[in-house]
């Protein structure tokens, strides 16, 4: 397993909470507008389909690793924020709830043998995915999401730097 992909993983958590740093519960929750090519999502519903995201991720890691091919599913992103509520849950919770949960995954990694990292399931829409591919996808779903979070801030004149 190449040390980059658990590094990335183990650093990921800590992107999200800077990027949302010093934002208000206004700031969360104001709609982007559309001219500010940035997504249609609020920052608060960004942050929360992170954390939904990476928490169906380490499912779909702790079956690679403890089940022969296991299926793993999709989900519908959009539905999930409109009937989870996103924009009544905590950010903040969610956020330590990320921070948790790459501190547990990360034990867990560190513990297995190289060849687990090859390890597989089969996603029903995007086929066979080995542990290797769920770690990386982790990392660069947030990063992606992330960017968008400073996009965002940028328009509402809140840059980081």
């Amino acid at each position: 397993m190449e040390e980059s992909i658990l590094q990335a993983y183990e650093s990921s958590a800590a992107k999200l909470r800077q990027a949302v740093s010093n934002l208000t519960e206004a700031d969360l929750h104001l709609q982007p507008q559309p001219a500010w090519n940035s997504g249609s999502w609020t920052i608060q519903q960004v942050v929360l389909h992170i954390v939904d995201t990476d928490l169906v991720l380490a499912d779909r890691m702790k079956r690679v690793i403890a089940e022969e091919n296991p299926t793993l599913l999709a989900f519908d992103e959009q539905k999930w924020t409109a009937a989870l509520h996103y924009e009544q849950q905590s950010a903040a919770d969610a956020i330590a709830m990320l921070e948790l949960n790459h501190r547990q995954m990360s034990a867990i990694f560190q513990q297995l043998p190289s060849s687990a990292f090859a390890r597989f399931g089969t996603h029903n829409t995007a086929g066979k995915k080995t542990l290797a591919d769920l770690i990386s996808f982790a990392s660069t779903h947030l990063d992606h999401h992330v960017q968008f979070i400073h996009a965002k801030r940028t328009k509402m004149g809140k840059e980081m730097w």
